[in-house]
């Protein structure tokens, strides 16, 4: 019985060295073969064009200038005021914004503080309350150096 285990334990002690040999002989040859799903590329590809997008609308705004027409705590007022900056400055860009308690309206996108003056005293005469020129985040258009002058 010790003679028949004794053999049995033989032989498979064999069979593992000949898998272990196998395996580094797959090892040494130093190839991967890689199956890759040709989706994975479309996929890649897609993901570029929209960084590529969202880089390039970052890439649209700056520093610069826009006019505050209204500052109120009334929503009525503040669309008024945006429909008045429409019908008589249509060349304009409105910017409505909320900050709680106030709605405030911004016009315009301005590269020099002079344009924005410019039309700060044009629209003087439309809101007797005041129009300011402040310090803003504007859209520049690229393909022109001017963006709100006529």
């Amino acid at each position: 019985m010790k003679l028949i285990g004794l053999f049995f334990s033989i032989f498979i002690t064999s069979s593992l060295f000949a898998q272990d040999s196998a395996w580094k002989k797959a090892v040494d040859t130093n190839s991967v073969i890689v199956h890759k799903d040709q989706r994975l590329d479309m996929l890649v590809k897609k993901q570029i064009e929209i960084n590529e997008v969202t880089s390039r609308d970052s890439r649209r705004v700056g520093k610069g200038f826009r006019l505050l027409v209204a500052n109120t705590n009334k929503r009525e007022d503040a669309i008024a005021a945006k429909t008045q900056v429409y019908t008589y400055f249509p060349e304009l860009k409105p910017y409505l914004i909320y900050q709680s308690p106030y709605f405030k309206l911004k016009v315009g996108n301005f590269k020099e503080r002079k344009d924005a003056e410019a039309y700060q005293k044009r629209l003087n005469t439309y809101f007797p309350k005041g129009v300011f020129v402040i310090n803003d985040v504007i859209e520049v258009k690229l393909d022109t150096d001017t963006d709100d002058n006529p």
